[in-house]
């Protein structure tokens, strides 16, 4: 049980929940799928972003709800390091699945490369965690700004003030350590990135 759970909250610590609920993992990718098969290719790319959402980002989400339910996990942020090593190869499992299809059907470019660089960014962070408990909400919000730079331009780096911000939410509420948050963004960033830069 983490001190933020037990002590009375503050405004600060309020904020923090707002910042690390509100633009958590799932919601990130399901943003950033939407807006780059959007502003990419159109409505053919809106459906091609929605499906590479369902299995990276929903399908994962009610697995851990389910785990919830049963008592297997404890939040939905699954802040037991331990049990992270059982959702995250789901996860993985759940997104190469969804980058096989894609690349069969022959799915836009950018899409593919996508749910590719979110395969590949989870590799390094699984075995991470099985020491450490690196913060996959800085690794997957840095990797999609650094995503969105190369499809769509630099202009879109200017986000990433966003993933200090979302570090900075995860320290206060005691989740991670500043240097879990770092290690996180720069492993998202640079995994994520080169990734995708290699596979459009």
């Amino acid at each position: 049980m983490t001190t933020e759970a037990t002590a009375a909250p503050t405004s600060r610590t309020i904020w923090a929940r707002r910042v690390t609920d509100g633009v958590e993992p799932k919601n990130v990718i399901i943003a950033v799928c939407l807006l780059m098969g959007t502003v990419r290719y159109g409505w053919t790319g809106l459906g091609w972003a929605a499906f590479a959402a369902l299995f990276a980002a929903v399908i994962p989400t009610l697995f851990i709800q389910r785990g919830i339910r049963r008592g297997t996990l404890e939040d939905r942020h699954v802040g037991h390091r331990q049990r992270r090593l059982t959702v995250i190869p789901f996860i993985m499992g759940s997104v190469l699945i969804s980058f096989a299809v894609m690349l069969w059907l022959g799915a836009p470019g950018d899409l593919t490369a996508m749910v590719a660089a979110m395969f590949a960014s989870l590799i390094p962070i699984l075995v991470i965690t099985v020491w450490w408990k690196v913060s996959v909400h800085t690794a997957v919000a840095s990797g999609a700004a650094v995503c969105l730079g190369i499809a769509l331009g630099p202009l879109w780096l200017l986000l990433y003030p966003l993933v200090v911000l979302i570090g900075w939410s995860r320290v206060v509420l005691r989740d991670h350590t500043t240097a879990q948050t770092v290690v996180g963004a720069v492993v998202g960033a640079l995994t994520a990135g080169l990734t995708f830069w290699a596979a459009r």
